[in-house]
Parts: structure tokens; sequence; C-alpha cells
């Protein structure tokens, strides 16, 4: 696993030792299963966004302190220039850039999120809440409970985040979307 997910994993590590709690509790409050919750910890598999939001909403605590170790300080407004905001590359596949980073007490999550071709089958993950994404450039196979739709340039889908859900990359060619996760 790249150096950001291990060091997403000891944050989520040192925010249960901070709260006194086992992985069997920090798995229920946070509705998964133990093993996938030591397996995030871990730092040795990939660590949802979504559960990364999870965990954020169920402590109390910014997701940007999870994905970066910085606590973010505005509260009227925040910029991100372009290129710019805390990143996180999950897999080669999938590269977050959040967009409010800096913005303490978001009541959501937006994300431009790039995704590379590959050839592997679509990943399906589930959390709870919504989501809504935008297509910026490129072309997005998405399946959301069983359905597979392709979204172009300027589509949009909002969902019940929920239901099983992925995304891939058509064409052979990247797509940039704009995710807003809503928990």
């Amino acid at each position: 696993m790249n150096t950001q997910i291990k060091q997403i994993a000891e944050r989520l590590r040192g925010l249960r030792d901070a709260l006194d709690l086992t992985i069997e509790q920090a798995a229920e409050k946070c509705g998964i299963p133990e093993a996938d919750y030591a397996r995030y910890e871990s730092g040795t598999s990939d660590i949802p966004m979504s559960f990364i939001c999870q965990v954020a909403q169920t402590f109390d605590v910014e997701t940007t302190a999870l994905i970066s170790g910085n606590d973010p300080h505005a509260v009227f407004y925040y910029v991100t220039r372009k290129g710019t905001g805390a990143s996180v590359e999950r897999t080669k596949v999938y590269k977050y850039q959040a967009l409010a980073s800096g913005f303490r007490n978001a009541k959501a999550e937006p994300f431009e999120v790039t995704v590379e071709p590959n050839e592997l089958p679509i990943h399906l993950n589930t959390h709870s809440g919504q989501e809504f994404n935008l297509v910026l450039e490129g072309t997005l196979q998405l399946r959301v409970a069983g359905n597979d739709l392709v979204l172009n340039e300027g589509d949009s889908i909002y969902f019940d985040a929920s239901k099983p859900h992925g995304m891939k990359a058509l064409n052979n060619k990247n797509v940039k979307f704009l995710a807003i996760i809503i928990p």
C-alpha cells in the first residue's frame, strides 16, 4: 500500500486509541465488520473515502484531519485553488482531492475524483448517506443498485449511497468528476 494509506491508517488507529476504544467497539459504532475496521487500520488495504467520512462523522472529527493530519480552521468560507487541496491517492486507479479541506464542520464532503482506465471489474461499496457525482471530463461507467449507467461530460447523478455502487473510466481515458458525499 502507498504511504498515504499507511498514514491515514495510523491516524485511524491513533483516534481509536485516544477515544480508548477497542477495534470491536469502533467497528460497531461505524456499523462495519470488525475485520474490515482492523484491515483499514492495518494500512495494508485500500481505505474507501466513504469510510473515512463515516469515521469522521461517527467520532466528530474533521475528515481533513484523517486525510492529511491537519485540522481545518475556516468557518465562513474556504477557497480551494485549482490543483490544491488535500489529496489522497487511494490506489493507482482512484485519486481524490478534497475541495473543502480547510472548512471546519463541513456538512458535506466535496472531492474532485480522477479515475484512470483499467481492466479490473467494477468494485462495489456502500456507505451511509447520499452522494452526488458530476462528470467534468471523460466517460464514466457507474453501477448503482444493480443498474449500469454511462455518464458523459456534464451528466450528473444523485443516489442513495447505502446501495452498492462503483465506477470505471471508459474509452481508455481518465475521468474527472465532482463527488459530494452527504453523510
